[in-house]
C-alpha cells in the first residue's frame, strides 16, 4: 500500500470514529452540536467536562470511544510523521511536478520499458533534443531514470493516457516479452490511430503479429546486432561511416529525413526543376513514396509528390535550408 493511501486510510478511520461518536451521543439524547462537541473533546482527551450528565450506557460508550478515538488519532499522527520524516511528502510533491511536466509535453516519445534497450533508445532520443516519458512497472529500476517516469503497466490504457499519448509523436514498446509489446501496441493503436509505433521483438515468429497489432516498425535487437557485426566484418569502413553520420553530433555532415507535406512549393515538380541541390546544398539520396517504396539515387526527372519523404545528406545548415524549401 502506498504512503498516500495509508495516510488517506488513517484520516478516513479518524473521521469514521468521529461520525460514530457523534451518532452515538445523538442516540443517547444529545443535540447534534453537543454530540459533535462531546465526541471531539473525548477523542482529543482534552479533559473538559461532559456537556450533560452521562448515564451508565453513556459512560460505557464514552470509554469505548476514548479507546477507539485515541488509537485512530495516534495512528493518523504516526502515518503523517512517517510521511514527513521519510521524505515521502517530498516524493508526492515531486510526482505532482513531474505530472505537470508530462501534461505540458507535446510531440514527445513514450518509451515502455526501462531496460537496456529502453535506456539506449532514451539516450538517442535525448541526444536528438526530443522530450520523452518512460513507463515501467519496476519502481527500483526507475530510481536512476533521469527522465519523467510513470510507474505502471504500459498495457493499461490509463497509464498510456497519463504519459500523454494523445499528444505524443511516437510510442516505443521495448519490454522483454513479445506478448506485452503486442498488448502495448494494440492499446496505443486503439487510442491513437495516427501515432507512430515502434515495437521490439525477440522471436521472429512474433514479428507478423506485432505488425497486425498496429506496429509501424518492428525491430529485433539480436538480428540487427548480428547484421551490424557482419557489416563491420564485410564492409568496416562503410559501416563505421554510417554509424558516425547517424550518431555523431559533432560531425559536419548528417543524414536527415524531410517529409513533403501537401501544399509544399516543390510538390508535383521534378528534382531537376526544384533545384534542391543548387538552392540548399543538401544531396537527396533517396525518395520514399507513401506506400513505403524507396527510390534510391533518384534521377533528376523523379517527380516529388505529396507525402514523399526525402532522405538527404548535408550539413546542419544545408538540411535546415532544404526543410525550409519544401515547407509550405
Amino acid at each position: 500500500m502506498s504512503h498516500w493511501r495509508r495516510l488517506a486510510g488513517a484520516l478516513a478511520l479518524l473521521l469514521a470514529v468521529l461520525v460514530i461518536g457523534t451518532v452515538g451521543y445523538v442516540v443517547l439524547g444529545f443535540g447534534f452540536l453537543d454530540a459533535l462537541y462531546q465526541t471531539v473533546t473525548t477523542v482529543a482527551t482534552v479533559g473538559y467536562r461532559e456537556v450533560q450528565p452521562l448515564t451508565t450506557a453513556g459512560k460505557i460508550f464514552t470509554m469505548v470511544l476514548i479507546l477507539l478515538g485515541v488509537g485512530a488519532a495516534l495512528y493518523a499522527f504516526s502515518v503523517l510523521i512517517e510521511t514527513l520524516v521519510e521524505g515521502r511528502l517530498q516524493d508526492v510533491l515531486g510526482r505532482r511536478r513531474m505530472e505537470r511536466t508530462i501534461d505540458e509535453m507535446h510531440d514527445h516519445v513514450i518509451i515502455c520499458g526501462w531496460g537496456r534497450v529502453g535506456r539506449a533508445i532514451a539516450a538517442e532520443v535525448t541526444a536528438a533534443g526530443r522530450d520523452l516519458v518512460v513507463i515501467d512497472q519496476d519502481e527500483a529500476r526507475l530510481g536512476d531514470c533521469p527522465h519523467p517516469t510513470i510507474r505502471g503497466d504500459a498495457t493499461d490504457d490509463e497509464i498510456l493516457a497519463h504519459a500523454g499519448l494523445d499528444r505524443a509523436s511516437a510510442v516505443v514498446a521495448a519490454v522483454d516479452q513479445d506478448a506485452e509489446n503486442s498488448f502495448i501496441t494494440l492499446s496505443a493503436r486503439a487510442s491513437r490511430p495516427d501515432v507512430f509505433i515502434v515495437s521490439r521483438v525477440r522471436n521472429i515468429e512474433s514479428e507478423a503479429k506485432l505488425r497486425r497489432a498496429g506496429a509501424d516498425r518492428v525491430v529485433n535487437p539480436q538480428h540487427i546486432g548480428g547484421a551490424r557485426m557482419a557489416a563491420f566484418v564485410l564492409r568496416p569502413h562503410v559501416a563505421e561511416f554510417l554509424d558516425v553520420v547517424m550518431r555523431e553530433r559533432n560531425l559536419e555532415f548528417r543524414l536527415e529525413e524531410i517529409e513533403v507535406v501537401p501544399g509544399s512549393p516543390v510538390e508535383d515538380s521534378t528534382l531537376r526543376d526544384a533545384h534542391l541541390r543548387d538552392r540548399s546544398g543538401a544531396l537527396v539520396l533517396a525518395l520514399r513514396a507513401p506506400d513505403g517504396q524507396f527510390v534510391t539515387n533518384p534521377s533528376p526527372d523523379a517527380r516529388i509528390e505529396p507525402r514523399h519523404v526525402l532522405i538527404a545528406i548535408g550539413t546542419e545548415h544545408e538540411l535546415a535550408e532544404l526543410a525550409r524549401l519544401v515547407t509550405p
